[in-house]
């Protein structure tokens, strides 16, 4: 057992199964698997899985991503577990890694993107919607393994209170040198939100897997 073991995971979409996509979606502090789940119909991708599971008391870890790694401990490992576990099922139906999505928002995106550089491989896609790498400054990421050409879109504010530009820009720089083919978009002066052009963006993800 783990602090979010137990935890329900939401479905939308379609079965898991016959090989179909798979978009696994973490939810952001505070927020829930069914609020995640509400970006679904904008996706507007129908034959797809979509899979959101909850963190025990609605939070991954309690402290910022950017604070040291271990004031986030036992949490972090444990949401990370927690996705390696989801992961595993999907697999376990029948579905490869690159038919499967990993996204989130806020929290949930950078939950994603730490998973993601821990289990490099080429996966169906990345979506982060406010998001970075989990660490410190001055934190290294670089994990044995590649993306092999795993499309991934990053999206944030250039003014997020949460989630610093330099950071975002850091995390692109990562994941393209373990081989990840980024598209990374910055909206000016927008908050804390998923904005229509990410929406849009995201599509384009889901349509190639």
């Amino acid at each position: 057992m783990h602090a979010h073991s137990g935890q329900p995971v939401l479905q939308a979409g379609v079965p898991l199964g016959d090989g179909r996509p798979v978009v696994i979606l973490l939810h952001g502090r505070g927020s829930s698997p069914s609020n995640i789940l509400g970006l679904v119909p904008l996706f507007d991708r129908s034959d797809i899985t979509y899979l959101a599971p909850a963190a025990a008391g609605n939070t991954w870890y309690p402290h910022t991503f950017l604070s040291e790694i271990a004031k986030n401990e036992p949490w972090l490992s444990s949401a990370l577990e927690t996705v390696g576990e989801l992961v595993a099922r999907v697999e376990q139906a029948g579905v490869p890694r690159d038919r499967i999505v990993l996204g989130g928002f806020s929290q949930g995106a950078c939950l994603s993107l730490e998973f993601a550089v821990r289990h490099a491989s080429r996966w169906g896609g990345m979506l982060a919607f406010s998001g970075g790498l989990i660490g410190p400054p001055g934190t290294t990421w670089e994990q044995p393994g590649t993306f092999d050409g795993t499309p991934v879109f990053l999206g944030c504010s250039d003014v997020d209170a949460h989630i610093p530009k330099d950071r975002v820009d850091e995390s692109a720089e990562v994941l393209q040198r373990m081989g990840a083919v980024v598209t990374k978009r910055f909206y000016p002066g927008m908050g804390h939100v998923v904005s229509d052009d990410e929406i849009e963006e995201a599509r384009k993800i889901l349509d190639s897997v």
